[in-house]
């Protein structure tokens, strides 16, 4: 983590779960963090926990990434305030399992899903990268929080919705990306990492009725994971990482 020490990460979805622990993991190695999340008040509970050098280099900062403008212009203070950033870890996401794609009246459930899982994707990666080419910065690094669910879709004996169509486009999207970066010239990175079942504020509680000894991750494995990958030299590219807890069978 050496060449990463008080360069900025950013975190989208820090409020809890896997984005929290992100959080938590970056700023305890040296680097400057900022979390992205709608629920400012976890933010500024989470900068509370942290030990004092820790937290003065937290920031919090409340923003919609399902919502273009409030993407831009949290990457634009980024950029004013500290320099802007050169991780960004896409862990924001949401799921809908209660609301299957033939049901009626689902269109908002179904496009929230959208706005959030690809197009946050899309938009804050392309927002961390224009600030990357503006600072001649060419060894940044993306990370997605993707999921198995992103390559193969489960038998859970319910319905994941536009759950796993959306990690199937950010599969898509990994590799999309990787080659614009290449096209540009530059040595930015871009990682996928795709968890199996993390036991977080996401999970439908009713996979636990329906999958009461379901294996799951824990937040901090999926974190380790992440640390893992932006730590390869710099020859090195994870391109996509699988991690899954043992016992898991979907």
């Amino acid at each position: 983590m050496d060449r990463w020490q008080n360069r900025v990460a950013v975190v989208t979805g820090a409020s809890s779960g896997i984005g929290a622990a992100c959080c938590r993991d970056l700023v305890a190695k040296g680097m400057i963090v900022v979390g992205l999340a709608r629920r400012e008040e976890r933010l500024q509970e989470l900068k509370a926990a942290l030990p004092a050098e820790q937290a003065a280099r937290f920031h919090g900062r409340k923003c919609d990434v399902s919502q273009e403008q409030s993407v831009i212009e949290t990457f634009a203070w980024i950029d004013a305030t500290l320099g802007g950033a050169d991780v960004l870890v896409n862990n924001a996401g949401i799921v809908r399992t209660a609301s299957n794609i033939v049901s009626e009246g689902n269109g908002p459930d179904l496009r929230a899903i959208l706005d959030t899982n690809v197009l946050g994707v899309a938009w804050c990666t392309r927002e961390a990268f224009r600030s990357q080419q503006r600072r001649n910065v060419l060894d940044g690094h993306v990370v997605i929080v993707n999921s198995v669910a992103g390559h193969r879709v489960p038998i859970t004996g319910f319905s994941l919705g536009m759950y796993a169509p959306s990690k199937h486009a950010v599969t898509a999207l990994t590799e999309v990306l990787r080659q614009e970066f290449l096209n540009k010239k530059t040595q930015t990175k871009i990682t996928s990492v795709s968890p199996g079942a993390v036991d977080t504020e996401i999970i439908d509680k009713k996979l636990f009725e329906q999958m009461p000894n379901l294996p799951m991750l824990r937040s901090e494995d999926v974190a380790d994971a992440v640390s893992y990958c932006i730590q390869t030299p710099p020859n090195v590219q994870i391109h996509e990482l699988t991690i899954k807890p043992i016992g898991e069978s979907i």
